[in-house]
């Protein structure tokens, strides 16, 4: 069942909660060995991982190497194909427009986020790329799964930068 308003699911499955676990285990590995902004993204296709990411950015000097960009990097190589089609990405931070676009450029099928961006967001927060109606295809969105985790990774470690 899904809200007729909002269009997100009323609840979130087991394996749906499995694998932003694993998203925020990514995270926390962004954080830890990379001294990277915590998030984490996994990709599923067909109930299969698919696709693993983590922020890579400051590590790899490279703008573009967010979470979900690196899980669908991973899955592309995998699959051999640019197009993702149906698949599920669970990542631990609402994507920003850069990430929404090439997720609707890969044609996902859907996105599950953990914390909200109030800042940059682009699944509803302060933009609504993943829905846009302009857009030839549009993304299933689901927000707040583990979301007190995610927020907490995210406060941690921009306090401990301070």
């Amino acid at each position: 069942m899904t809200d007729e308003i909002t269009g997100q699911p009323d609840a979130f499955s087991a394996a749906d909660v499995q694998h932003m676990q694993r998203a925020l285990q990514l995270a926390a590995h962004a954080r830890d060995a990379e001294n990277e902004v915590p998030v984490g993204a996994v990709l599923v296709q067909e109930g299969e991982i698919v696709g693993l990411g983590w922020n890579r950015n400051i590590t790899l000097h490279d703008p573009t190497a967010h979470a979900e960009i690196m899980a669908m990097r991973a899955a592309g190589v995998k699959l051999a194909n640019h197009r993702l089609s149906g698949a599920t990405l669970y990542v631990t931070l609402e994507p920003c427009t850069m990430c929404a676009m090439a997720m609707i450029h890969a044609r996902l099928g859907r996105v599950v986020y953990a914390a909200s961006d109030p800042k940059t967001g682009a699944a509803g927060s302060v933009f609504n790329t993943l829905i846009d109606e302009r857009h030839n295809h549009r993304i299933q969105v689901a927000g707040g799964l583990l979301a007190e985790e995610s927020a907490g990774l995210l406060r941690d470690f921009f306090r401990a930068r301070r």
